[in-house]
């Protein structure tokens, strides 16, 4: 535990003032999160040297109160504090693991905005364990820069926040690397500047966005820029190590227009994809507006991933146990994609599925997964099942109807298993109680439904 010299506080003792709790209390992770604050945009500034693997930044924050605050956390882990400040002023701080405890040097009123700059560096490491696949995720150094996919609960490996998807919020990103390098970052590419040796590239993200899909992937790539048939603003960026990644461009432009089309207008400034050769991370991830993909390429990966800029990125979980409404959504979504371009149909995918799934895959509750198992494949075929087998059930039109409408609703926010349901019954008017107690809570095969 460090601890630097600041200001002596008098917030604690105020009355009326109170420390912001340490966690949301996601059942999954607890400690993801922080209470007594909304985020509200973070301009990331930020420095990359790959020879050294040293990250250097200056993050702000800018959030709301919630309540009569007198401290507050953020997540953050590995990495070294080198000063914090409140609204300008320094504060004190202590570390405690993945928090980073900031007392101001006077409270924070309730309903008052109020900026945190925390001053940092070091060599990000990623995190690694059951959760994705038992493959690392996170900050990812490669052999050219690095690789960022945090899902789900990496981002405070690599900069300060408020890591819980219910804490959205907008973002400028700032990253600076050598020369020749590419950094790729989420929303739109406002500048590129280079100085001598080093270029600096910023972006800005002004939709909502939680923190585990905000991305700076570094490396050599080729740029593609332009617009899809639809007119949706287009930035990919691909490997020229990997073969085939020509085709990345037209297909990330064929399937966001015809995503756009069945669930609703695309909800970003810009599509694209970045595409990079690290076979170590075995999967591709939604980064909003810059899927990332690695060792896993294909058009219906991509149809799956770009899906989630719909599911999962517009509309986020309220909690994480909730994940099928991302995975479950996507994978019906890849399937259809199949369908829609004239191959396999989602109901052949959905009998076989049926037909040949050992007894272990229905024995996961797809409602409410567990930490270690939320990404378990059950998650997402039998989530992808539930959504055909509604779609059969109640009928194509008010079934993507319904799907339309849920993305409608809750874009740029927030949403959970029981909501999804109720619209479910109001768009179809037919009770769905037991379809979906034998689909989503139920931990043994369907039988009926």
């Amino acid at each position: 535990m460090t601890f630097a010299a600041a200001p002596s506080s008098a917030a604690a003792a105020a009355p009326g003032f109170r420390s912001g709790a340490p966690g949301l209390g996601d059942p999954y992770f607890p400690l993801e999160g922080n209470g007594g604050y909304d985020a509200q945009h973070y301009v990331l500034n930020l420095a990359y040297d790959p020879a050294t693997k040293v990250l250097r930044g200056t993050v702000h924050m800018l959030a709301r109160a919630t309540q009569d605050l007198s401290r507050f956390d953020l997540d953050f882990q590995q990495l070294t504090v080198r000063s914090v400040t409140v609204n300008g002023r320094k504060a004190a701080y202590t570390r405690d693991g993945q928090e980073l405890i900031v007392t101001p040097d006077k409270g924070l009123r309730y309903q008052s905005v109020f900026d945190v700059g925390i001053t940092y560096d070091g060599i990000p490491q990623p995190l690694g364990g059951p959760i994705v696949f038992g493959l690392p995720y996170g900050w990812i150094a490669t052999e050219d820069g690095v690789l960022v996919a945090c899902e789900p609960n990496a981002a405070s490996t690599w900069f300060p926040s408020n890591d819980h998807p219910s804490d959205k919020a907008t973002y400028s990103i700032s990253m600076t690397v050598p020369k020749g390098l590419i950094a790729a970052a989420n929303g739109v590419l406002a500048a590129q500047v280079t100085h001598g040796d080093k270029t600096t590239f910023l972006w800005n993200e002004l939709r909502p966005m939680a923190s585990y899909l905000v991305t700076t992937t570094i490396g050599r790539f080729d740029v593609q820029v332009g617009r899809t048939p639809g007119g949706v603003r287009e930035w990919v960026a691909t490997d020229p190590t990997v073969p085939g990644t020509e085709v990345v461009f037209q297909q990330t432009a064929d399937i966001t227009d015809y995503w756009s089309e069945l669930f609703g207008r695309y909800p970003f400034e810009e599509t694209g994809a970045i595409v990079d050769n690290v076979p170590v991370v075995g999967f591709s991830l939604e980064n909003q507006t810059k899927p990332l993909y690695s060792a896993v390429r294909s058009v219906t990966t991509v149809a799956h991933e770009l899906s989630h800029q719909w599911f999962g990125d517009s509309v986020s979980v309220r909690t994480w146990q909730h994940i099928w409404l991302n995975e479950g959504f996507a994978t019906f979504a890849q399937r259809y994609w199949t369908e829609h371009t004239g191959g396999e149909s989602v109901q052949v995918w959905f009998d076989r599925q049926y037909a040949t799934r050992p007894d272990s895959f229905w024995q996961v509750k797809v409602a409410d997964p567990q930490r270690d198992t939320m990404f378990d494949t059950a998650v997402y075929n039998r989530g992808g099942m539930t959504l055909q087998a509604l779609r059969v059930k109640i009928g194509d039109e008010p079934f993507f109807r319904l799907l339309r409408t849920w993305a409608a609703d809750h874009r740029y926010g927030l949403a959970d298993t029981d909501e999804f349901i109720t619209l479910a019954e109001k768009v179809s008017g037919r009770d769905l109680t037991e379809f979906f107690n034998v689909w989503l809570f139920t931990p043994s095969k369907p039988v009926t439904w």
